[in-house]
């Protein structure tokens, strides 16, 4: 899968863009879509907090009913 002809987030501009337009590092993607590419900083949210909720949950483990 070839970026170059996918779109991408430039997290610094906030714009989409199609191909290696910017510097790797400002680039969010690849997306086979400018709707998706558009929707980087809502899926970037929601998987973090999904992430966040993961680490939560991994660090309560164990915790309840461990009554020995």
């Amino acid at each position: 899968m070839s970026g170059e002809n996918k779109y991408w987030y430039n997290s610094t501009t906030g714009e989409v863009e199609f191909g290696f337009e910017s510097p790797a590092p400002d680039r969010i993607g690849p997306f086979d879509t400018a709707e998706e590419a558009a929707r980087a900083p809502e899926v970037l949210q929601e998987r973090a907090k999904a992430w966040a909720d993961e680490d939560a949950a991994e660090d309560d483990w164990g915790s309840k009913g461990d009554e020995g």
